[in-house]
């Protein structure tokens, strides 16, 4: 089963925010036209993907050492030990993923709200009326008493 065939947590949100199957974003994707949000979106789902394997072996290894009908003379505290090491790191790596998949999706216009054409920013403007200059005092000049 390639990564392309394996389901992620994911799937569904990169299904919503491209508008198509992952079939057809893959098929996309192998295409000049491809965006680089949806090239992005799908490398980080296939190390998503991978991840999340390693998270289920590990879930499923430590299941089966601590199976009800495995011998408990079996069990090796060194062997849990590394397995919880392990199942740590495949963990830190699957949430890096999905964050980083979310926060690119995130930051995304839905698919049917993206502009045919590209957004034009308003350009800012330099205020063309100043304010008076304070008229300079001469020397000698006698100022007005004021009242």
């Amino acid at each position: 089963m390639s990564v392309v065939d394996k389901p992620t947590s994911q799937d569904e949100a990169l299904v919503q925010a491209f508008g198509a199957s992952l079939s057809e974003l893959y098929a996309q994707a192998a295409s000049p036209e491809a965006s680089a949000a949806l090239a992005r979106a799908l490398e980080l789902r296939s190390w998503l993907a991978v991840a999340e394997e390693q998270v289920a072996r590990v879930r499923d290894r430590i299941h089966d050492a601590t199976a009800d009908d495995r011998d408990m003379g079996e069990l090796c505290a060194d062997g849990l030990r590394f397995d919880a090491q392990w199942m740590e790191a495949a963990l830190s790596a699957r949430d890096g993923y999905a964050t980083a998949l979310s926060g690119l999706l995130n930051t995304m216009p839905t698919y049917e709200v993206r502009p045919d054409r590209p957004v034009q920013l308003a350009q800012p403007r330099l205020a063309t009326t100043l304010p008076p200059a304070p008229v300079p005092v001469r020397a000698g000049a006698v100022r007005a008493r004021r009242p």
